[in-house]
């Protein structure tokens, strides 16, 4: 089966294959075979980009999606009040069937605005039926997804036969793979890092972690030797730069969060910090409580607070982190983030005709600066479209929002939350 996606303007994302002002994409049973100003393929089915942007989809490196259906109630919460309303309060009071639905609206959001690839780093797992439920609402929506595994805070249990159980279930799964969300220096002891670290690498799975306070967990991490080039530290707002530097030297990733990082308190993003310890920083929503969930927020968030830092940072750096960037952090480098021939065709089409945007003079600096979720028009995941004109194709979307309201009341009820902003929890209740 071939497309050709025709007429609009291509950015690649790849040095070597350029950008064009106008051109065409031909995809061949799901990959990018060619990317030119003009392709000929009679036989192939025509998407018209005329008055469109051709380009890699978005990718995700973090997102707590399972706590979907409480939306915008944590819009005036610290990070502490995040803590205690959604682990303590909200988390216990979640079924199997909440999490699905959680995950499935959360996952069917960002692939509606553009994110093809997304990190699910999930601290739900409850029971092995949480579990099920995270990886079967990943399965059914058509993105590329990547399961990160968390067995929550605070604790040194075992996880390895659980986590043995998840990973059999995802051998070869296709767009659905794994990751182990690693509890970390700041949540565990360095012996539960170590060992959950041993298990990951036995099973060639990449980690994810977060690092969130001031100290020392990287120095800490590097002396027992567990620092990895496939590991990506979430947030590292008060992370020295000398420890920035190791991990650029280990080969490590940095997802910055910007809007919650800002807003919670956590700190200010690290961008610029980890572009000059010589490591490329990816971008992530982390959770819809607070934020939205699309990526043109949070790269203009990033944008607009470096170029206040220092001026350094450029619309075309901030693309590229969420995109190749990601994608090679998500270990996915190989397959997607550009208009690379021989990659897979995770390939998103976005109006440049819209008022909010026209004249569209300068596509990647319009993008970053002024670009929304409306604008996404068409998306393609592994040369399938999954959303056309618009809309989400094979999709019940009204029934399963009427399904996410029903889970966010009763769990609202049970906890005895407010959702309309005024609860205010507090460490300690």
């Amino acid at each position: 089966m071939r497309t050709l996606i025709t007429g609009g303007t291509v950015i690649t994302m790849d040095p070597a294959t350029g950008d064009l002002a106008q051109g065409d994409v031909l995809i061949t049973d799901g990959v990018i075979t060619e990317v030119a100003e003009r392709i000929d393929a009679p036989d192939a089915e025509i998407i018209d980009a005329t008055g469109r942007v051709v380009m890699p989809g978005f990718v995700d490196t973090h997102r707590h999606t399972w706590q979907t259906a409480f939306r915008g109630v944590g819009a005036d919460w610290t990070f502490m009040q995040y803590l205690v309303a959604m682990h303590d309060t909200v988390k216990p009071h979640n079924r199997p069937e909440d999490v699905y639905l959680g995950n499935l609206l959360g996952r069917l959001d960002a692939l509606n605005s553009g994110i093809t690839t997304m990190l699910d780093w999930f601290h739900c797992a409850l029971t092995p039926e949480h579990t099920d439920a995270a990886v079967a609402a990943l399965r059914d929506v058509p993105g590329r997804s990547v399961f990160g595994f968390g067995a929550g805070f605070r604790t040194s249990d075992p996880i390895d036969a659980e986590v043995r159980r998840v990973r059999s279930g995802l051998t070869g799964d296709g767009l659905v793979t794994m990751a182990l969300a690693l509890r970390g220096p700041e949540m565990t002891a360095m012996e539960t890092v170590a060992e959950d670290m041993q298990l990951a690498a036995e099973l060639g799975l990449r980690t994810t972690v977060h690092i969130e306070t001031d100290g020392r967990p990287i120095a800490e991490l590097l002396e027992h030797g567990l620092l990895r080039d496939t590991t990506t530290f979430v947030h590292a707002n008060g992370i020295s730069d000398d420890q920035l530097r190791m991990l650029a030297d280990a080969g490590s990733s940095v997802s910055v969060s910007p809007d919650v990082e800002l807003k919670m308190g956590i700190g200010w993003p690290v961008t610029g910090r980890v572009l000059a310890a010589g490591l490329r920083p990816t971008l992530s929503i982390d959770d819809c409580p607070a934020v939205g969930g699309d990526m043109f927020s949070t790269m203009r968030t990033a944008f607009a607070v470096q170029r206040g830092l220092d001026g350094g940072l450029s619309a075309r750096d901030v693309l590229e982190f969420a995109t190749v960037d990601g994608a090679n952090a998500c270990g996915l480098g190989s397959c997607t983030g550009s208009l690379t021939p021989g990659k897979d065709a995770d390939v998103i089409l976005v109006r440049a005709d819209d008022l909010s945007v026209f004249p569209f003079n300068n596509p990647a600096g319009t993008i970053v600066a002024a670009g929304h979720p409306g604008l996404i028009e068409t998306v393609l995941v592994a040369g399938r479209v999954v959303k056309r004109d618009g809309v989400i194709v094979g999709m019940d979307v009204p029934t399963l929002k009427a399904r996410l309201l029903e889970s966010r009341d009763r769990i609202a009820a049970d906890a005895g939350i407010a959702l309309d902003g005024t609860w205010r929890p507090t460490p300690g209740e």
